[in-house]
């Protein structure tokens, strides 16, 4: 649910060279859009850079944003910005802290299109708990930035009990799903291929930092991996862990938790829901002794309602992904080998 930000008033509707200059025009920009919405005590000095403490293991990361389209039926790029560097932190085991934000403008981007960015920006970041204390705005020639694209580099604190490593893998540690697959990639694909359901189907981008938090209080030290599948699905997540681990995957088809409409798209489109993007789960390895434990404490909060325990770890067939069928059939699940969605993120 986004802020009730009404636009301010500006005396230019689209964004021009001329506000990626540095000069009166970018001041004016920044003015009445980052430095007005985005107000705090280290953004507002409009230093370089931001100055704050750290202490105790701190996690860092970076990531681009080019999403096209840039608005669509749950969120927008600016939204998807937020949600991606905070979970990538999440991931880590860590509390997003600050953030950076960095735009690069297409000439011609209407400003309440901006806007509406910058707000999805403000609403995700506040409800993250993420607090942007820099950034840098460009301007590129028309043709040459598709829009906007956004960077953000975040940086948080590790939980004090987080040991979020591939190497501690053991044979039967459980994967659990926080909620259903495929979601975003498939609201993405119904934007562009015009595909119509009773409701639409919404992205499920959002932040999981609270929820990894409140799981890393409960079962920090039964927790083995934490992996956000975006890019690529749940699949080649599940590759990439077999691999830096040595351990094969046992899948559960019948465990796999997705939205029928969704089922229906995939099905539709020839795609594999394994493979489509997410934005709004994770996959924790927990051990098996704490497998139920920790599959309480995701069900038990709004975005983890659809968790689900969708395998295993094994020593049998290392390196490899193997899925379970309906009807008790196995198949390798492999990487995947080329873009099967492009952009959705």
């Amino acid at each position: 649910m986004q802020l009730n930000c009404p636009m301010p008033e500006v005396d230019f509707n689209v964004i021009t060279l001329g506000h990626g200059s540095g000069g009166l025009l970018t001041n004016r920009l920044l003015d009445k859009s980052v430095f007005s919405l985005f107000k705090n005590e280290m953004l507002d000095p409009r230093h370089d850079g931001a100055i704050f403490n750290l202490k105790g293991r701190t996690a860092f990361t970076t990531d681009s944003f080019v999403i096209s389209p840039i608005f669509f039926p749950g969120g927008n790029i600016g939204e998807l910005a937020v949600n991606g560097t905070v979970n990538d932190l999440a991931m880590c085991g860590a509390s997003a802290q600050y953030m950076s934000l960095s735009l690069i403008i297409e000439e011609g981007m209407r400003m309440d299109e901006l806007w509406e960015v910058l707000v999805g920006v403000k609403s995700a970041a506040d409800k993250a708990g993420i607090v942007i204390v820099t950034g840098d705005t460009k301007v590129v020639d028309k043709g040459k930035g598709d829009i906007i694209f956004i960077n953000t580099t975040g940086i948080g604190e590790l939980h004090p009990h987080a040991d979020i490593d591939a190497q501690r893998m053991h044979d039967g540690d459980v994967i659990i799903v926080s909620g259903e697959i495929a979601t975003h990639g498939i609201s993405i694909m119904s934007v562009r291929e015009g595909l119509e359901f009773e409701t639409d189907i919404e992205s499920d981008t959002r932040p999981l930092n609270h929820l990894v938090q409140k799981l890393l209080d409960e079962v920090a030290e039964d927790v083995v991996l934490l992996r956000d599948p975006t890019r690529g699905g749940v699949a080649t997540v599940l590759n990439e862990i077999a691999r830096q681990s040595g351990f094969g995957v046992m899948l559960e088809e019948k465990q796999l938790p997705i939205d029928e409409r969704v089922d229906s798209a995939c099905e539709m489109l020839g795609l594999d829901p394994l493979y489509v993007a997410n934005e709004g789960i994770f996959m924790a390895i927990v051990r098996s002794t704490s497998a139920g434990k920790a599959l309480e404490i995701i069900k038990g909060a709004t975005e983890g309602e659809q968790a689900a325990i969708i395998g295993s770890f094994t020593s049998d067939h290392p390196g490899k992904v193997i899925l379970k069928s309906r009807i008790g059939g196995r198949r390798m699940v492999n990487m995947l080998p080329g873009e099967q969605l492009p952009r959705i993120c």
